[in-house]
Order: C-alpha cells, then sequence, then structure tokens
C-alpha cells in the first residue's frame, strides 16, 4: 500500500521485535538480542519486507534522543565522585588500550586509518543499557561493585560523546578527502569544541534553573498527560535545538537535556512518565540497528569476527580486571566489572553509524560491529553465571587474585567522614531485616548513635546513601567489628536466627570489649534456655519478638549501666504471645 510506510514500518519492525524479544527473554537472553535479529529479519534484503530504511533511520534518531535522555536523567555526579580514583583513569586507560588493539588488528587487515581508529573506539566501549538491567537483575546496582560499573561505563559514554563532537570535523583527515572548508582543521576542531562548551555552559547555567521550574510549573497543573509532554518535549526539542544551533550530536543535546532535568525534585517521576515512549523508540532503534545488518559479513570474514569477539569477550574484561585489582581493589570487584565489560552495545552502533554515514566506516565495518554486538549481549548472562568459579580458578593460580581477594570491601570500612560521637557508646546491630530496621528506626527517632552490620553489599550502600552508618560484612569476623567500633560499643543487638552464628558472634564481640551489652534472639525455648545458662546475655524469645520489645531492652540495657541485664525483664510481662506464623521470620 503506498503513502503508509510509517505505519508499516512500524507495524512490522514492532511485531517481529515482540515476538523476538519474548523468545529471548524466555531463553534467559536480553530482548535487546530478538530486536537486533527483528531488525535483521525484517531488512528488505533478506525476506523483502516492505520497509522504510530512511524513515526507520529517523524513528531510530528519537530512540537515540530518548536513550540518550534517559542516561542523563539517572546520571549522579555524587556516584561518580565517590569512585572517581578508580573509575575515571581505570575507564580512559581500558578504553585507550582496548581502541589499541583494535586498531592494531583492522591495520593487520589492510582497513585505512580512519576506518581501523573508529572500529577500536566501537570495540572499546560496552552497552549501559545491558549492564544496568544486568545489575539490577543480580540486586547488586546499589552496591559498591555496580557503583564502580556504573561509574566505568559512565566514563565510557562521556569519552564516547566527546568522539560524536569530534567526528564531524575530523571526518576530512580520516576519510583523506580535501575539506569541504577553507579553514584549516585545527580552527574547525576549536570552533566544534567552543560550541560544544557554550551549550553546556547554557545548559548547566540557564537549563539549571529553567528546565526544572518549567517542570514544576507543568507539574502543578495535575494533568498526567502534559507531564509527559513537557518531558518529550524537553528532551527532543533541546537535542534538535542543539544541533541546529550548536552543531552538536542530537544524543548530546538530550544527555545534557537529562542530566539538567535531574536537578528537579520530579526527575523521577519524569523517568517514569517517559519510559514507555523511550523503551518504543529504543526498540525501534535496535530494529532500524538491525536493519543495517548483512548477515553475510560471518561467512566471509569468520577470522575477522572471531578475532573481535575474542577481544571483547577475553582481551577488554582482564584489562578492565587487572587495572581494578592493580589500583588495590577487591577480586570480586574486578571480576564483576570484567563481566560487565564483556559486550558492546547502543554507543558502539551510534558511533559505526555516524561513522558510515561521513564514509569514514565501510558497510564490512558496520556489520562486524552489529554481529558482535549481537552475539556478546547474548553470551553476556554466561560471564555473570560464571564469576564464582572465576574467581575459584584465580585464586589457586595467581598471587595477585589472591592479595586481592584478601582485600576488604572498601563498604566493610568505616568511612573517615564519620563523627566520633556516632561511634562511642553506640548499639550495634547485626542483620538489618524486618526487626532490625523497626528497630534502628526507632532509636534514629531519639538520636540514640546506632552502626548497622549486614551481609548485604547493596544494603549497606542503600543504608550509608539514606545517612545511616553502616557496615558490610560478616559480624563473625572480628576485623568488621573493629570497624563496628564494638570496642566502643553500648550494646550489641542480635536480631539474626542463627544459635550457632549467634554464639561465635558473642565470642568475638566479647573478646573486643568485655563490658559490652548483649541481647540475643532465640527461636525455641530450648535455645533461650542454653544462652541463658550460657550466661551469654539478655535472651528474647521469637515466639514474643516485636521491634517494640527489643527497642525497650536496648534502653533497659542503656539505663542500667554496668549492672548485669540477663533476665527475660519485665517488659515481656505484658506482652501475649503470639503464635509464631504473625511474626516474620528476619534473615541477616
Amino acid at each position: 500500500m503506498e503513502g503508509i510506510s510509517l505505519i508499516s514500518t512500524l507495524a512490522i519492525g514492532f511485531g517481529v521485535a515482540l515476538v523476538l524479544g519474548f523468545l529471548a527473554e524466555k531463553l534467559k537472553v536480553p530482548a535487546l538480542v530478538g530486536y537486533l535479529l527483528a531488525g535483521i529479519l525484517v531488512s528488505p534484503s533478506v525476506f523483502g519486507f516492505d520497509v522504510d530504511l530512511n524513515l526507520a533511520n529517523q524513528l531510530a534518531e528519537i530512540g537515540i534522543m530518548l536513550l540518550m535522555f534517559g542516561v542523563g536523567l539517572h546520571f549522579s555526579l555524587t556516584d561518580l565522585l565517590k569512585v572517581k580514583g578508580l573509575v575515571v583513569p581505570g575507564a580512559i586507560c581500558q578504553m585507550l588500550l582496548s581502541a589499541l588493539i583494535g586498531f592494531g588488528l583492522s591495520w593487520l587487515w589492510g582497513w585505512d586509518v580512519g576506518h581501523s581508529v573508529l572500529l577500536g573506539c566501537c570495540l572499546s566501549c560496552a552497552s549501559t543499557v545491558v549492564v544496568l538491567k544486568a545489575l539490577e537483575a543480580r540486586g547488586m546496582l546499589e552496591g559498591f561493585d555496580g557503583n564502580v560499573a556504573v561509574g566505568w561505563l559512565i566514563v565510557q559514554d562521556m569519552v564516547t560523546v566527546l568522539l560524536l563532537v569530534l567526528l564531524p570535523p575530523m571526518a576530512s583527515v580520516f576519510t583523506g578527502q580535501a575539506q569541504t572548508s577553507s579553514q584549516p582543521l585545527w580552527q574547525l576542531l576549536l570552533i566544534t569544541l567552543a560550541q560544544v562548551v557554550v551549550f553546556i555552559v547554557l545548559m548547566l547555567v540557564i537549563g539549571r534553573r529553567l528546565l526544572p521550574y518549567l517542570l514544576w510549573q507543568v507539574a502543578k497543573t495535575g494533568s498526567r498527560e502534559l507531564f509527559t509532554l513537557c518531558v518529550l518535549a524537553v528532551a527532543i526539542g533541546i537535542a534538535f535545538g542543539a544541533a541546529e544551533v550548536f552543531h552538536v550530536s542530537f544524543a548530546l543535546g538530550a544527555f545534557f537535556a537529562g542530566m539538567v532535568m535531574r536537578e528537579s525534585k520530579y526527575a523521577h517521576r519524569a523517568a517514569v512518565e517517559s519510559l514507555p515512549l523511550r523503551d518504543a523508540f529504543s526498540v525501534i532503534f535496535f530494529v532500524g540497528v538491525g536493519m543495517m545488518f548483512n548477515p553475510m559479513v560471518i561467512v566471509e570474514h569468520p577470522w575477522h569476527l572471531l578475532c573481535v569477539l575474542l577481544l571483547i569477550l577475553f582481551i577488554n574484561p582482564i584489562i578492565a580486571a587487572l587495572l581494578v585489582m592493580l589500583f588495590r581493589y577487591p577480586l570480586h570487584t574486578a571480576l564483576t566489572l570484567g563481566a560487565c565489560l564483556g559486550q558492546i552495545g547502543e554507543f558502539s552502533f551510534i558511533l559505526a553509524s555516524l561513522g558510515k554515514s561521513m564514509g569514514i566506516v565501510s558497510d564490512e565495518g558496520m556489520n562486524l560491529v552489529l554481529a558482535t554486538a549481537i552475539l556478546t549481549i547474548a553470551l553476556n548472562p554466561i560471564a555473570f553465571a560464571t564469576l564464582p568459579k572465576v574467581a575459584e580458578f584465580l585464586k589457586k593460580r595467581s598471587k595477585l587474585a589472591r592479595i586481592s581477594a584478601a582485600r576488604p570491601d572498601p563498604q566493610s570500612l568505616m568511612p573517615d567522614e564519620v563523627e566520633k560521637k556516632k561511634i562511642t557508646g553506640h548499639i550495634v546491630i547485626v542483620g538489618y531485616g524486618d526487626v532490625g530496621c523497626k528497630l534502628t528506626a526507632a532509636l534514629q527517632k531519639d538520636e540514640i548513635p546506632t552502626v548497622i552490620v549486614d551481609k548485604d553489599d547493596s544494603l549497606v550502600a542503600q543504608l550509608r546513601k539514606n545517612g545511616y552508618t553502616a557496615i558490610q560484612g560478616d559480624a563473625v569476623d572480628p576485623s568488621v567489628l573493629l570497624q563496628a567500633h564494638v570496642q566502643n560499643a553500648a550494646v550489641i543487638v542480635l536480631t539474626i536466627r542463627d544459635e550457632i552464628l549467634e554464639r561465635k558472634v558473642v565470642e568475638t564481640a566479647k573478646l573486643i570489649n568485655q563490658g559490652v551489652k548483649v541481647i540475643l534472639r532465640a527461636a525455641t525455648d530450648q535455645e533461650a534456655n542454653h544462652f541463658r545458662a550460657d550466661n551469654l546475655g539478655t535472651v528474647v524469645q521469637a515466639s514474643v519478638i516485636l521491634s517494640q520489645e527489643m527497642d525497650k531492652l536496648v534502653r533497659l540495657a542503656i539505663l542500667k549501666g554496668d549492672s548485669p541485664v540477663d533476665e527475660e525483664i519485665a517488659v515481656n510481662s505484658d506482652v501475649n504471645p503470639a503464635p509464631p506464623s504473625q511474626h516474620p521470620e528476619v534473615n541477616p
């Protein structure tokens, strides 16, 4: 049918992407792989579907804008600064080394300098979308390892954005063609950088005040559709304006629009409201990228593909992991980052697409990037699944790995900025389950200093983000309790439900601080009697454990000072024991 190329492109693209994306998720592969395969299938060169490639490319541009707007909305300079000493030099070194290896491979294949440089850059940056989804699915996004991975990706994204800015004025050098402009190259680069700087300054000075105010005014109307329209108008409007006025890429304009919008208290709502359209156009972007792929590259250049796959799947992760260990961070952080960097994605597509449009990247190079992306994204879950086995293998065979594995997690160390009054005469709470959470809230309300000890890395990261003093680690380990300053604590409260573990923690705590008061939980009457017989501390049975009772016990322990507190205490005498099923089981 004539005149409905937009409708047919969207209908075919979305329909096939839905089916293949669903199948990919069922196979435990990122849906992104399904979208790319959908693009390959609906390409006119494969089955002859009636899709408009030029129109698909324009829709993909909108997808890039919304994708980069979303990245900007989630860009946290604060989170980046926390790990800047590692991720800034580490990511730049990794990108340089990876790009040099990619350049070397391309040079050996006989490609020209510009083509080789751009391919090396495309192979040096991982997919932010894939990494965020992988970390979120494993509950690692808020932990220290997640902060390092996200910070590393942010630095990669910023470097790639800079490459997108510099690529147009450098195109004549890379292609070996005469400059269309009479101005020398250094002037073109200077003008380009000046335009980018002016745009960034305007966004940070004016946009930082204007856009949150605009969002606030629209939010006050109470209209949801108007709020969504405002978010999309800002994202696409600024991206288009930045390209037209300042001659910067759509990607850069949208990224800064999102970054500035993040200053608003409605930033989270903006992210939620724009998510459906952002996801929809992102699908079109990946489908459009798939349409440009020629599967014959696998048949015609199998050794090229194999070399690039080895670079992405093994060399990039090894470089990143070694850099992390050399910066004296734990082995699990190094391996987690290595698993995150074992794939390439959207920025590689954007860079390769821009290079292709300028005649720098050939069809072969573009197809090579696409084939590598599809295969590495599909294989990435395997990297995460094998992390424990890889860690054990390395610890057996590498001294550096053993030294790195022995290093403490940064979140197992007490931050230097914690005031002395918060770690003197304080309460140490072991386990931040339901009871630990309520007890901490009650004590914090009365400004009683507390230190939380929990094994969950992401939980500790979130607690610190919310202003709590928290330590990550196993309380059985003396070094963990020393970091919690048990030697200066008034009371240690064990909210966990494991008799053997509780005994070990009490023994360790008493070795460090003989006078510390101990409050334990007991799962059964027999266990409670054992604790009392061994004079371990105040015992509260699971059948009557409520956060209020634990709170009263803590306060009474503080008031009693040096007096022994080892009986059940009258606080439980007016509590009617409830059936165990009514009280949540709490795990640390």
